[in-house]
């Protein structure tokens, strides 16, 4: 952040407590000369900010009472982000009423009245620009997301009914410790107080979510990182692939862009790669949209039975 953007966030922090202040008060408060601070007040205006002057004895500056919410505070960079992220997170789900994907549209929406009046236009020739893809991915609550989030914040324990893989449903009570966003999916890292086990659940098998009035103790998760952690499950019945690939990392990125991969850009253009993977058919699969030579370090056996399929390619 750059010190003109905290100088004007400050500025607008001091007014919209509601009272007015003497420009004096304001450059002491802030820090800085009545030159600078007219141009900060100038600033607020361009973004769209009621601020109201009164010159002279007994001046001050105020924000207008009774005024419309003002708008976001936001760089142009900022604002298209702001954008782009909800038409992305759009995109996702199936828009069923109460998801995160849903309420995501209706921002996308909405956002321009709150963005600076010089970003509106532009804020609305990137919505007439934009096209998104439909990505296939279950709807998750932001009502259950937003539950969890408090109940992490306050170490509040939480009681849900969840719904298995296979159709079977239990009742729960754990310890909510980390939301993770995997691969299009929202998990919960939790230990569950019934099982003394740390546990992963999928956010969108979650229903009839409460918090509880007991709060817990913290716990050290159970690796690095919940990311870390969650991966160890679901590559729990896979192997590690490491192969080096005679291709820019740009090319393999977009060859593997469905896989949970680890890329390393070498010299000359090869790329390493590292996945966790069930079958070494998949591993080919991906491999031949580069039409690249790749080198597969291990595990062996994937080695070895590419080869032979080469063998089998070549007598055809």
């Amino acid at each position: 952040m750059t010190d003109v953007t905290q100088r004007v966030l400050a500025l607008l922090a001091a007014l919209q407590t509601g009272r007015a202040f003497t420009g004096d008060e304001l450059a002491t408060r802030l820090d800085v000369s009545p030159r600078t601070l007219r141009r900060d007040v100038d600033r607020l205006r361009g973004y769209g900010y009621p601020v109201e002057t009164q010159p002279g004895p007994g001046g001050y500056y105020r924000l207008s009472a009774g005024s419309a919410m003002p708008p976001l505070l936001l760089e142009d960079d900022e604002a298209i982000a702001t954008l782009l992220g909800l038409a992305t997170l759009a995109s996702t789900g199936s828009a069923s009423a109460g998801s995160l994907d849903d309420a995501a549209i209706r921002a996308y929406g909405k956002v321009d009245q709150y963005l600076p009046k010089r970003l509106r236009p532009r804020a609305a020739a990137l919505r007439a620009s934009l096209e998104t893809g439909r990505n296939p991915a279950p709807s998750t609550s932001a009502e259950t997301l937003s539950t969890l989030a408090d109940a992490i914040h306050h170490r509040r324990l939480v009681t849900f009914d969840y719904t298995s893989a296979k159709g079977a449903t239990t009742a729960r009570q754990v310890e909510p410790h980390r939301q993770i966003h995997q691969l299009l999916r929202w998990y919960l890292l939790a230990w569950d107080t019934g099982k003394r086990a740390w546990r992963v659940f999928r956010t969108d098998r979650v229903a009839n979510l409460h918090q509880r009035g007991e709060t817990f103790a913290p716990r050290p998760l159970p690796a690095d990182t919940g990311i870390d952690y969650l991966r160890q499950g679901l590559d729990k019945h896979k192997q590690r692939v490491v192969v080096t690939i005679d291709a820019p990392m740009t090319a393999v990125t977009d060859a593997f862009k469905h896989q949970d991969v680890e890329l390393t850009p070498l010299a000359q253009d090869s790329t390493r790669a590292v996945l966790m993977l069930d079958t070494w058919q998949w591993l080919l699969l991906h491999l031949a949209f580069l039409d690249a030579a790749f080198t597969i370090h291990e595990p062996a056996e994937f080695r070895a039975a590419c080869q032979r399929f080469g063998a089998l390619l070549s007598g055809s």
